[in-house]
């Protein structure tokens, strides 16, 4: 009962800084699309940087934070002997890695499209490197359980990032009108993601110095055996965590490519803040993914563990589905995240949002393979379904510009989620209730185009609508498939 405790609180805290975390930086969204123009296509410099910065981080950590994990649970490990090799593997690529970049910055720059502002590649190489050898402690955090201090960085991060940001863009702007002899050298309105990426490489440089007692813990390793295991191990979860990164950024690197110059950045601009209103869906995602990992791992050799992964499919299909409906009825109320002169994109959240419940339910269909240690089909699947995202992108992009991307997505999930659907019935074959999650994607259906078709033009008669046809839904399901009929008192009405 200890070690549950244990596990239930660690877990908690992880997933409640990362939630909580990723929401204060959600808060960055409105301030970023309030002070960036749409035409100067500032913020589509930061999407499109971002995008390869995330597949950059995959590749510079090399799997190498779960790698640690495994060697340092073996029996008998020595946990400084496989800390200090990870740290020296990361380290390396990371080095060469930064070499090469400066080494060639003038060129990277303009193959890029930053030609004109190469220190943007400089320094989120810079923040890349760091935020990958800083993966190694983070997990030396989680291994000896210390998710308080985990927590403490991460959120502290975030703090000083939002800080810094507010008083880029809100403070900084009024001390250059108010005392232009002393602010106005520092301010650039024409400039606005240096500020940005600038704040982003000090908070992560600041946020390295607290892993100086960690760091002490490494030793230099000439261990050519561990390393030739740990590598051997590492090389797929590279290939998986590639795959994955790809589907979720490939359209936001390669968009400024389909569509050149001025046009592809503004347009990118648009996409990316609308994609941040659909982002609450992906919020959900990962407080469930929190959840729904050590709940799969925890009952595997349960008699009827099967039985539960059914319920939990359909439970996630239908709160998915709620999550998507709460969006798109309140949309009034929530375009409101971004700027009005990006609203022109929120034609892609539903596309989007649909993308990111096909996305749930394959990462929900991914446990037949882990489960049975043949995490191969998982690269497969997310290959293929990084092809056809590729595919989309490419032929359409070009002739209908950044809705292609929504539905290059949705192309993408759909595929992988069928194939891992399809082949998992055929090797660990699960009894998924069909009928029932049918019948909440029909009832879906009809409410989601009743609201569609609603042609009342008052937003607050607009939502009362919605919120009858939500209740519709809700109502639905507490009658069916909640058991509030077995509570005391409130259960009578459920009957």
């Amino acid at each position: 009962m200890g070690k549950l405790q244990s596990l239930v609180k660690d877990t908690a805290i992880y997933g409640l800084s990362s939630i909580v975390g990723r929401f204060l930086n959600y808060l960055l969204v409105p301030l970023y699309t309030a002070k960036m123009s749409v035409e100067s296509g500032n913020y589509g410099v930061v999407t499109n940087i971002y995008a390869w910065t995330a597949i950059l981080l995959v590749l510079l950590t090399f799997g190498f934070e779960t790698t640690f994990f495994r060697f340092a649970s073996k029996e008998n490990s020595d946990i400084k002997r496989v800390f200090s090799m990870s740290m020296q593997v990361v380290g390396a690529i990371c080095g060469v890695f930064l070499l090469a970049v400066f080494l060639f910055l003038p060129g990277i720059s303009d193959t890029l499209g930053y030609a004109s502002n190469p220190e943007f590649i400089g320094m989120m190489a810079v923040v890349v490197s760091l935020d990958a050898l800083q993966a190694i402690p983070f997990g030396l955090l989680r291994f000896q359980k210390k998710p308080l201090k985990f927590a403490s960085l991460k959120l502290l991060f975030i703090g000083m990032n939002i800080a810094m940001n507010l008083f880029a863009f809100v403070a900084l702007p009024y001390l250059a009108t108010e005392m232009p002899d002393t602010f106005a050298p520092y301010y650039d309105p024409h400039n606005q993601a240096f500020y940005v990426f600038f704040i982003n490489l000090l908070c992560t440089s600041l946020i390295t110095l607290f892993f100086i007692p960690e760091l002490r813990m490494f030793r230099f390793t000439a261990d050519k055996a561990l390393l030739k295991s740990m590598l051997s191990y590492s090389w797929p979860l590279l290939l998986l965590g590639i795959a994955g990164i790809l589907n979720l950024n490939a359209d936001k690197i390669i968009y400024t490519w389909l569509v050149p110059g001025q046009q592809g950045i503004v347009e990118l601009s648009i996409y990316g803040a609308s994609v941040k209103v659909a982002a609450i869906m992906a919020m959900l995602m990962q407080a469930f993914r929190y959840a729904y990992e050590p709940f799969v791992f925890g009952n595997s050799k349960d008699k009827d563990s099967k039985e539960l992964y059914a319920k939990a499919m359909k439970y996630f299909v239908v709160i998915a589905m709620m999550a998507f409906l709460v969006v798109m009825f309140y949309m009034d109320i929530l375009r409101y995240i971004i700027s009005p002169n990006y609203w022109d994109g929120l034609k892609v959240v539903p596309v989007v949002m649909a993308a990111e419940i096909f996305m749930g339910i394959y990462f929900n269909l991914s446990f037949w393979y882990k489960l049975n240690d043949e995490t191969y089909w998982g690269a497969i699947f997310s290959f293929i379904g990084c092809a056809i995202l590729f595919a989309v992108n490419i032929i359409f992009v070009p002739r209908y510009g950044y809705i292609a991307c929504a539905w290059a997505s949705f192309a993408g999930y759909f595929t992988a989620m069928l194939l891992s659907y399809f082949i998992g019935q055929k090797r660990n074959a699960i009894n998924y209730d069909l009928k029932s999650i049918f019948a909440y994607t029909a009832l879906f259906a009809v409410v989601y185009t009743l609201s569609v078709v609603n042609l009342i033009e008052n937003s607050i008669a607009r939502m009362a609508c919605n919120t009858v046809l939500l209740i519709i839904f809700v109502g639905y399901f507490i009658k069916k498939d909640l058991p509030l009929k077995s509570l005391p008192v409130i259960g009578k009405y459920f009957r």
